[in-house]
């Protein structure tokens, strides 16, 4: 199951981008809940492959999952997200733990230094060192089985930089655990400060409705809640592209305090334009969106047709420097993919 993340934007802002899966899967999970990683090798810049690298056996499973929604489990949800434990980083390396007080039910995963340290090692396999040198903060959190998987989100202490969450009790399903980590990557890329400049006053004053409006009111481009977006960012571009001719209809129901009817009229709305989105949580906004075709640009063969959610996809294309990003993405992928 994968938890809609609503962003209201008459009430509250909250600065953080995440989507939530379930651990899942089936006959061709590693046997172990936390398979073992291979060693890790560093992930680089330059392009290994001329053509990009395949592995199908895993990206269509992958792919697969993604469109289901994720592994039909039972969830076993906590009434909160709970921080375990956050890491500074250094380089590559995680330094300065900072254990929260948690109950002794948690202190297991807590002290789990193990588990935190492989999907940090497996998260800098994949990902080049260019492409998260802005990640300075990594929290080990839970909402119980199920629920968020990942997140990132601006840090509380620089705007310019970004903390990534991972829910330990949802990493045991590696085809899941790569999918959303690539997924965050998107929205690193599409909504770091080079893409959108932080506004200074949203971030300092994040419930404050009236400094947000004046911030959104005065940018002449998409505002995506981080600040006002450059003219020629990935995300202005998607939003004019694939999102002008459907945003005020999708704000209304964006606006909606209902909690049950929010979630009705998206689905509704998803729908009602379901060939426009790669799956059903790309509909829950532009951010979500663009997050969710960025991972099919990865993980799918360029595809043909001219169907809007396929034009999403192809979007990214037409950026050779994210072309050469999606092969080291792959090789990396192909050659640390847990066996």
């Amino acid at each position: 199951m994968t938890p809609r993340i609503k962003i209201v934007i008459a009430s509250f802002v909250f600065l953080i981008i995440a989507i939530g899966c379930s651990t899942l899967l089936g006959d061709d999970l590693p046997e172990s809940s936390h398979p073992e990683v291979p060693a890790v090798q560093e992930a680089t810049t330059e392009p290994v492959f001329e053509e990009p690298p395949s592995c199908p056996v895993i990206t269509d499973q992958i792919l697969a999952l993604a469109v289901s929604g994720g592994e039909d489990v039972e969830e076993n949800l906590r009434d909160s997200e709970i921080t375990l434990v956050t890491y500074n980083i250094s380089g590559d390396e995680l330094i300065d733990p900072y254990y929260e007080n948690v109950s002794s039910d948690l202190q297991d995963q807590q002290n789990n230094v193990e588990i935190h340290q492989q999907v940090w090692d497996y998260f800098r396999a994949l990902v080049p060192a260019n492409e998260r040198e802005g990640i300075r903060e990594y929290s080990i959190i839970t909402d119980g089985q199920g629920g968020t998987l990942a997140a990132v989100a601006q840090t509380q202490s620089d705007l310019n930089l970004w903390a990534l969450q991972v829910d330990i009790a949802d990493t045991g399903n590696y085809y899941e655990l790569t999918y959303t980590l690539l997924h965050e990557l998107g929205h690193l890329i599409t909504l770091g400060p080079d893409q959108v400049p932080p506004s200074l006053a949203v971030f300092n004053n994040p419930d404050d409705d009236d400094i947000y409006f004046e911030e959104a009111s005065a940018c002449p481009d998409y505002f995506p809640g981080e600040g006002c977006a450059n003219p020629h960012s990935y995300i202005n571009d998607f939003y004019n592209q694939f999102w002008a001719d459907i945003h005020e209809e999708w704000n209304e129901i964006n606006l909606e305090e209902d909690s049950d009817s929010y979630y009705e009229k998206l689905d509704e709305f998803y729908y009602k334009y379901e060939d426009q989105f790669v799956t059903s949580y790309a509909a829950t906004s532009p951010e979500e969106d663009i997050a969710e075709a960025f991972a099919f640009f990865i993980f799918s063969p360029e595809p043909a047709g001219d169907a809007i959610a396929k034009q999403k996809v192809l979007f990214f294309h037409q950026y050779p420097e994210l072309v050469e990003l999606r092969a080291s993405l792959l090789g990396n992928m192909c050659n640390s993919f847990p066996e």
